[in-house]
């Protein structure tokens, strides 16, 4: 070998071992940058004439278990799904309350029927039969707050989802321009890492909404689909469409057509059924929310109501109403039809015949709702019986409950318990899904930058620069000797 050569050699070892401490320093610079994946300097020999002539740098290529990302991705999916369910399950059961809470649902219900009691054990006491007209107010705008709070839900899911939708398209739209700038850096002979980090970056914007599988084209290009099927992006990216409700109230499902689905490029995607559209993440579970867990809620605290007037207009409890004329709770003052259920708890109100800021008296409880002067204080008569209605075991006629008979206390228990549930269920699946992502988030963590590694090639490449730098040191004191014979 030539001194020429050798020192070609030496020069290219060099210059590749520089490049090599540059790649290694960004690996541990960025060990924790979230998308970073670890860099390798791919290297080949360098010939020249059929002889060796050092080394040349190929590019640098970017590390990533695939297999392992797209798991984990899913596991994403599925926590985000998880956390929503949860916190829609918490939400509710706060609104209905627990057995042992005063202002709980069946806590409401055991007062009004204890308040009533009172009343009927001194029905000459206008105290008393005021506290049942006022717990009897209680317990309505409990149910009525109940309603108002799973609407509330329903239109926070709905504006959530609008958010999401907007995320997605402008995640989608950057990593379509990536591909661009990837070809385009690909055929000026640019490096394409960064730009593989930056789109790393973006899926992971979309992945607790929508359940990913993702593929490499040749070329570096990425294309990105639904976990179902549902191309996302391939040689451009697709835009979801969405408009979000200005409110919500019981009446608006998507089943009616007067809220909003979700469109691909214009084309409706199915949301219900066996297999809805990117089942299994966040984006999914927000429409179950607004479009099936919230109309279940509504729908059992409706029927709530609806047997609570359902008992006080029954033929015969209250001789002074005329047929057709509400009892003592109303449909907006209207006599509550079994036809108009949905959203009754929302409209449920006692009738203004016993209040007395709407020109009502309390003795009407003790006497009737159209009595026209008060009767006989002693007359407890219509207290008991409406007391005997309330502990009435009767069947649910709606709601989603069994044909069991209930009295409305059981009732309110029973619509308590299932939302409690509701909830136990939703953490036991999101616990399921944390322990998943988190065993899968290591051992991507694992298979990322290992920072001990890439400190024992720092120590490998030192030593190459050295030995390169030592044959160059040579090669230098080789030709100062020639030139000194030549002397």
């Amino acid at each position: 070998m030539s001194i020429s050569s050798a020192l070609s050699n030496a020069l290219s070892g060099l210059t590749t071992t520089a490049r090599r401490a540059d790649i290694v320093s960004s690996n541990i610079a960025n060990a924790l940058t979230e998308g970073y994946g670890a860099r390798r300097l791919e290297t080949s020999s360098r010939v020249i004439g059929n002889e060796g002539s050092g080394v040349r740098v190929l590019g640098v290529s970017r590390q990533e278990d695939a297999i392992l990302v797209g798991q984990r991705r899913l596991a994403t999916a599925a926590l985000g799904a998880g956390q929503t369910n949860v916190d829609f399950a918490t939400r509710l059961e706060a609104l209905f309350g627990t057995p042992d809470q005063p202002g709980s649902l069946s806590g409401r219900v055991a007062e009004f029927e204890a308040k009533l009691v009172s009343a009927a054990n001194a029905p000459w006491n206008l105290t008393n039969l005021t506290g049942a007209v006022q717990s009897a107010q209680s317990m309505v705008e409990t149910i009525n707050q109940i309603s108002t709070g799973i609407q509330d839900e329903r239109h926070r899911a709905d504006t959530e989802i609008g958010r999401a939708v907007s995320g997605i398209n402008t995640a989608l739209k950057g990593l379509a321009d990536l591909n661009k700038r990837i070809l385009s850096t690909q055929a000026n002979g640019g490096e394409i890492a960064a730009l593989y980090d930056a789109q790393a970056q973006l899926i992971e914007q979309i992945a607790p909404y929508i359940p990913l599988q993702s593929r490499r084209e040749n070329n570096g290009t990425l294309q990105l689909y639904s976990d179902d099927g549902h191309v996302l992006l391939s040689h451009r990216a697709v835009e979801l469409g969405f408009d979000p409700a200005p409110g919500m109230d019981p009446h608006l499902s998507l089943a009616n057509g007067n809220i909003s689905g979700l469109t691909i490029d214009g084309r409706s995607l199915r949301l219900d059924g066996s297999y809805p559209a990117f089942e299994g993440g966040q984006l999914s579970a927000l429409f179950q929310v607004r479009d099936t867990f919230g109309p279940e809620a509504q729908a059992r605290i409706d029927a709530v109501a609806r047997d609570l007037t359902e008992r006080f207009d029954q033929a015969g409890l209250d001789p002074t109403v005329t047929a057709g004329n509400p009892g003592l709770f109303t449909d907006s003052g209207n006599a509550a039809d079994a036809l108009n259920e949905v959203g009754l708890a929302g409209r449920l109100q006692v009738n203004s015949a016993v209040l007395p800021d709407q020109g009502g008296a309390v003795w009407r409880l003790r006497d009737g709702m159209e009595a026209v002067a008060e009767g006989p204080t002693g007359n407890a008569t219509l207290l008991f019986s409406q007391i005997d209605a309330l502990a009435a075991k009767r069947p649910t006629a709606s709601g989603g409950f069994t044909a069991t008979n209930r009295s409305l206390s059981v009732l309110a228990a029973e619509t308590l318990s299932l939302t409690g549930l509701s909830r136990i269920t939703a953490e036991t699946s999101l616990s399921h899904s944390a322990s998943l992502h988190n065993v899968l988030q290591t051992a991507e963590f694992a298979s990322g930058v290992d920072t001990d590694d890439e400190l024992q090639r720092l120590l490998k490449i030192e030593q190459n620069y050295a030995a390169n730098a030592r044959v160059i040191n040579v090669a230098e004191e080789l030709m100062d000797e020639l030139m000194r014979i030549a002397q």
